[in-house]
């Protein structure tokens, strides 16, 4: 293995990032209404003609794939050709946007409104937005903005109406079509709406490839969409999907456009408008269905500060470039380009890596406040038992080191430096009062007992122990989606804390191992780009050396003095984690039944996971989380630990209790797991 000298190239403290300019001051002092109605003429590709979505439609409906898959479908089924091209046509009718001017200027209109009641400012790299610009004229243009809130989408048409860019043709889940009026708003807007899955429905996909490609390759307008696929829930970055990107990349690996510029963009809320109802999904508590009386009922949602967004526009991505050597061209003249065929294995590896650098590139850029810092001390001062919280002044003090510290790593942090730290801190405490108590000069997370209002005439009833888990675990898993964000900057010297931490000695090769099967166990949980192990590993050692955590020579790795608190620090971060990793595998072993199906798999280790936190032998309360569960069972899935049946009931898992209950083990030991002998923070 490589020493980690090699790897002062990355050094991420020489990352240059652009700065920002607040769109919404102008907003603030001058009148909306004359900014919805202004001249509005974006520049376009190689100045094509703009295109109107009648003739978008039947662009796509006589096309030569659409034909051939027509054809082939009617010899397969049975069917006539001409009910299939009906059925086309329907379909296309139901996914294709019809943007219109007047609806984009509703928009600019309201949602100025709307953001400058909500947030303090809206910040944007101008330089992102220059380099989109050039590249819209150039190349047909992908952008891929990180999905975090529902506001995210018309965030980034309102911004790119600001600064006069052609607006994007954005792909949308069909639940938002089903809201009556803000549907078809949002279709005049630019949104066209696909379903979340069409199994092999070959018609279905054949109409929507063809009608992105269409707009693609003639540079009608930037396509957008998200490459996580939907919208985290917890604030990590998701495993990206690839179906759209597949398609997004056909037109220049068949060769009908020079190439394609994919642009990735980095949404950061400094507060999310849906903090609490995330945390509620994903413990379980029903989520209210998209509703335009929904939408209203929000209403309230105005009359809070939820702080700043900053929105970075990254570099433009060559997919020209990101091919080169790695996928031969020459495969796709042997066919006609209309066929549609499964891209061959080079192909699909070409199209994950480049996912994953895409994400990894999004989370690079986002932006950091001081309250996802803070988040994550008071999460393990909290995960310790401390149960009267930390004093300010500790809680400062620990800050200000974490914040060199992720300085340091490289991390786009927003702290702002000419204000003193204790002011900082109380700023951002602030904000976020609905999850933070501050008590005689010292601040814990706000968990205290819950009880009911009493009815007239009734004692006080208290409140059940589930109840009380219940709503303790929101403000728990609140806090945990803000530490999140900062998850990607500590997560390769974590997995390193962990690995020597677990290793059973300090030789190199073991702590290696260690690391690389940790590496691979989350390799569902956080976003680890395929075959990197080596790099990965040079990575945090490079880190933790540098920061004079440890030393590391040809043979060992060594935790120095002042490295423990370091170390102390990373280990805690991924150890909720681990124990929801360790709680799943305890779960199939002692309660999965031969009838479990994957459906049931979540409410059942729910209920196991809460009769072991009640009972006092799990130290973290995220583990209810429904992600950590979902993710962890993918990996069990993935490993082989555990398989799903085929044929037998709709996906019953088959559960190898030896391989998992080794896999516990090798997570780090029995349940309820040790106290970890490093210096306590």
């Amino acid at each position: 293995m490589a020493s980690s000298a090699v790897y002062t190239h990355r050094d991420p403290m020489l990352k240059k990032r652009d700065d920002f300019e607040d769109i919404l001051e102008e907003r603030r002092n001058s009148s909306d209404l004359r900014y919805a109605l202004r001249c509005y003429t974006p520049v376009v590709y190689k100045g094509v003609t703009p295109c109107t979505s009648g003739m978008l439609k039947s662009m796509v409906l006589q096309s030569d794939q659409i034909h051939y898959v027509i054809n082939q479908v009617s010899k397969e089924m049975g069917k006539a050709a001409d009910d299939l091209q009906e059925e086309a046509s329907a379909i296309l009718e139901e996914m294709a946007h019809s943007q219109q001017l007047s609806t984009v200027r509703f928009f600019a209109f309201t949602l100025s409104k709307v953001f400058k009641t909500l947030f303090r400012s809206i910040c944007v790299n101008e330089e992102g937005i220059q380099r989109l610009q050039q590249a819209i004229q150039e190349h047909p243009v992908v952008l891929l903005p990180s999905h975090r809130s529902y506001m995210d989408f018309l965030l980034m048409s309102y911004i790119l109406y600001t600064y006069d860019l052609a607006l994007p043709v954005i792909a949308a889940g069909m639940d938002f079509m089903g809201m009556k009026f803000v549907g078809e708003m949002l279709r005049m807007s630019g949104a066209f709406f696909i379903r979340r899955s069409f199994g092999g429905d070959k018609l279905y996909w054949a109409v929507f490839s063809e009608y992105v490609k269409t707009i693609l390759k003639n540079g009608f307008a930037p396509v957008e969409f998200f490459l996580e696929g939907t919208r985290s829930r917890t604030a990590k970055s998701l495993t990206p999907k690839l179906g759209l990107l597949n398609i997004v990349m056909d037109p220049f690996l068949k060769g009908e456009v020079f190439d394609v510029n994919v642009v990735p963009v980095s949404i950061s809320y400094e507060r999310i408008l849906e903090e609490t109802l995330y945390a509620r999904e994903l413990l379980g508590i029903p989520k209210p269905k998209e509703s335009t009386s929904g939408l209203i009922k929000a209403r309230k949602v105005l009359s809070e500060d939820y702080g700043s967004i900053h929105v970075y526009f990254g570099q433009p991505v060559s997919v020209r470039s990101l091919a080169q050597g790695k996928v031969n061209r020459c495969q796709f003249n042997l066919v006609p380009r209309h066929i549609p065929r499964r891209p061959g294995q080079d192909v699909h590896s070409f199209v994950n890596d480049s996912a994953y650098r895409l994400v990894r590139a999004q989370e690079e850029n986002m932006v950091l406040k001081p309250w996802v810092l803070l988040a994550s001390l008071l999460l393990q001062n909290q995960a310790e038992g401390q149960k009267q919280g930390m004093a300010l002044d500790e809680l400062t003090a620990q800050a200000v080191w974490l914040r060199d510290i992720s300085r340091q790593y490289g991390a786009f942090l927003h702290w702002p430096d000419h204000v003193p730290p204790s002011e900082v801190v109380s700023s951002s405490l602030s904000l976020h009062q609905g999850l933070v108590r501050i008590c005689e000069g010292r601040v814990q997370l706000a968990v205290e007992q819950a009880e009911r209002p009493a009815t007239p005439g009734e004692p006080r009833s208290t409140v059940t122990p589930e109840e009380e888990l219940m709503s303790q675990a929101v403000v728990i898993l609140s806090c945990a989606s803000y530490r999140n964000q900062a998850l990607h900057v500590f997560l390769r010297p974590a997995l390193l804390a962990s690995a020597i931490h677990t290793a059973a000695s300090n030789q190199k090769q073991e702590v290696f191992n260690s690391f690389s099967f940790l590496r691979n166990m989350f390799s569902n949980e956080f976003i680890l780009c395929p075959g990197a192990t080596v790099q990965d590993f040079e990575e945090a050692c490079y880190l933790l050396v540098k920061t004079g955590a440890l030393q590391v020579t040809q043979q060992e790795v060594l935790v120095t003095e002042r490295g423990q608190r370091t170390l102390g620090f990373l280990t805690n971060l991924l150890d909720p984690f681990l124990q929801g990793y360790q709680v799943v595998c305890r779960f199939l072993c002692e309660e999965a039944t031969e009838a479990l199906t994957e459906k049931q798999f979540i409410p059942a280790v729910r209920k196991f996971i809460v009769k072991h936190l009640l009972a006092g032998r799990l130290r973290y309360t995220e583990v209810l989380s429904s992600d950590l569960q979902k993710n962890s069972l993918a990996a069990l899935l993935r490993l082989g630990a555990v398989r799903k049946i085929k044929g037998a009931e709709q996906g019953t898992l088959k559960v190898n209790k030896v391989m998992v209950n080794s896999l516990e083990d090798t997570l780090g030991g029995k349940l309820p797991t040790q106290k970890a002998t490093v210096a306590r923070l």
